[in-house]
C-alpha cells in the first residue's frame, strides 16, 4: 500500500468516530502525518465528495457518501430486500430491536434492522459497525459456528476491547468467552446479559448456507423486559427466521469477500 492511500484510508477511518468532526492539526498530529501533507489529503478527499469542511480552516466532516457506497452495493445484492419482510416479523413477535449482520471475511458487520413496536426504552445501536466477537450475541453466534481455535483466532485479531466500555459480565478472559460459546453450542443460538452494555441482553442465531456461516439475526432490549425466560420463549421465532433467510441466500465475492446475497 503506498504511503498516501494508507494516510487517506487512516483519515477515513479517523473522522469515522468524530461525528462533530476535527480541525486538521488534531487530524495531522492524532496520526503522525506532517501537516502539509495532511491538508494535500483533505482537500483530494473533499475534492471527491468524501469530506466537507464546516468553514474555512474548521473541522473536517466525513459526508455520506461512503455510506451511500455500501447502502448501494447492498441493494445491489438484495440483502435488505430479502431480509426485511423476515425482520419485521420478528421485530413485531418480540416487540424488540432485530438486527441482521453479515460475515464479511472477518468481520461480522451490522447492516439491517427492524424495531419492535413496543413503546418505552428502544435499544438502537447504530448500523454499519463491526460487531465486537467477544461480548455481543451476534458475534457469540457467529463463533459457535466455527472451532474453538478458529473463535479465539478471530477474537486476538480484534482483541477483547476495554471492559469499561461494555457491560460487567463481558468476558475478558479465553476461558470465560469460551464457556460462554460451548453454553450457546448446545442451545444452538446465544444468549447473554449486561455483556454488551448494562441493563441490556440479547440473543442471537446464525444463518447458515450449506455448511457455511453467512449472517446472524439477532434481537436485542433492555433486561428488565428482554428476560432469559422471554428469550427462551423467542427461540422458535430467532431460529425459524435464521432457517428461513438460510436457503435464499448465497455467497458470492467482491474483492474475494463473501457477502449475503440472493438467487
Amino acid at each position: 500500500m503506498t504511503l498516501a492511500l494508507d494516510r487517506g484510508l487512516s483519515l477515513l477511518e479517523q473522522l469515522c468516530g468524530q461525528p462533530e468532526g476535527m480541525p486538521l492539526t488534531a487530524l495531522a498530529d492524532e496520526l503522525d502525518i506532517p501537516r502539509s501533507a495532511c491538508h494535500r489529503l483533505l482537500t483530494e478527499l473533499q475534492r471527491r465528495g468524501y469530506v466537507r469542511q464546516v468553514r474555512n480552516q474548521g473541522e473536517y466532516l466525513l459526508t455520506a457518501k461512503i455510506a451511500s457506497m455500501g447502502l448501494e452495493l447492498l441493494s445491489s445484492k438484495g440483502i435488505v430486500d430479502i431480509a426485511e419482510p423476515v425482520l419485521e416479523r420478528l421485530a413485531k413477535q418480540s416487540g424488540e430491536l432485530v438486527r441482521l449482520s453479515i460475515v464479511d471475511d472477518d468481520r461480522l458487520v451490522w447492516i439491517a434492522k427492524s424495531q419492535g413496536t413496543r413503546m418505552g426504552m428502544r435499544y438502537d445501536p447504530d448500523m454499519g459497525m463491526d460487531a465486537r466477537l467477544s461480548c455481543t450475541a451476534s458475534g457469540h453466534a457467529w463463533l459457535l459456528t466455527l472451532s474453538d481455535e478458529r473463535a479465539l483466532e478471530l477474537v486476538s485479531r480484534q482483541g477483547f476491547g476495554q471492559p469499561k466500555d461494555y457491560g460487567p459480565k463481558a468476558p475478558t478472559t479465553v476461558l470465560s468467552l469460551l464457556d460462554m460459546l460451548h453454553a450457546a453450542r448446545k442451545r444452538g443460538f446465544a444468549m447473554i446479559d449486561e455483556v454488551f452494555a448494562p441493563g441490556m441482553t440479547a440473543m442471537a442465531a446464525p444463518v447458515v448456507r450449506g455448511q457455511e456461516t453467512v449472517g446472524v439475526v439477532s434481537i436485542a432490549g433492555p433486561r428488565q423486559r428482554l428476560t432469559p425466560a422471554r428469550m427462551q420463549e423467542l427461540a422458535t421465532a430467532i431460529l425459524a427466521a435464521t432457517a428461513e433467510l438460510g436457503p435464499i441466500s448465497r455467497i458470492s465475492t467482491l474483492s474475494g469477500k463473501p457477502q449475503l446475497g440472493r438467487f
